[in-house]
């Protein structure tokens, strides 16, 4: 399933009065799927639009990227892409694009089950920790044009296995909680 582009998602949250852009409410979806049980298209509206609900078009819009993000992070062949830009859009644009996904995937997580994401374990741990650099993206001023890009395009590839491997291994985090069994 294709994914909506970037800038008509831009345009549907606009509309919405979303105070998330495109970036930051698809890493904020992407978090969310990734740590909680049970996460549905109408909490993550409750996420990030004011009244917690769109119009009809926008809803339409919105739930084609809910699908495809969560579609695309439960195949094992790795298809889960970042909404960002594209890329003919200038690489600044780009990179605070990619500073709001992170940002949006760290709320996320956080509003799942994941209190404090830095403190996880392992590889796991040290990928957040890794996204928590990156909400500070900017652009090497003395790097090349081609320097910045490449590195541009190294951080959107990381991030993007990244999230994988944080799907995966989150996975335990997404089980529904047994209820205490009672006591007699």
């Amino acid at each position: 399933m294709m994914q909506p582009d970037y800038s008509r998602t831009q345009e549907v949250l606009a509309h919405e009065h979303s105070l998330a852009d495109a970036a930051e409410a698809h890493g904020t979806l992407a978090g969310c799927l990734c740590a909680a049980a049970g996460y549905r298209f109408e909490d993550w509206l409750q996420e990030i639009l004011p009244a917690g609900q769109a119009g009809a078009p926008a809803s339409a819009a919105l739930h084609e990227l809910y699908e495809a993000t969560s579609g695309a992070l439960i195949q094992p062949d790795m298809q889960f892409e970042l909404l960002l830009p594209e890329d003919g859009a200038p690489l600044g644009e780009r990179t605070l694009a990619l500073a709001h996904w992170c940002q949006g995937f760290l709320y996320g997580l956080g509003a799942g089950s994941i209190q404090d994401a830095s403190e996880l374990p392992g590889e796991v741990g040290e990928i957040v920790r890794d996204f928590i650099e990156i909400t500070r993206a900017g652009l090497e001023g003395e790097a090349s044009d081609e320097g910045n890009e490449n590195a541009y395009a190294e951080l959107v590839e990381f991030v993007r296995v990244g999230v994988q491997l944080l799907f995966e291994e989150l996975a335990e985090a997404r089980l529904p909680k047994a209820a205490p069994a009672p006591l007699h």
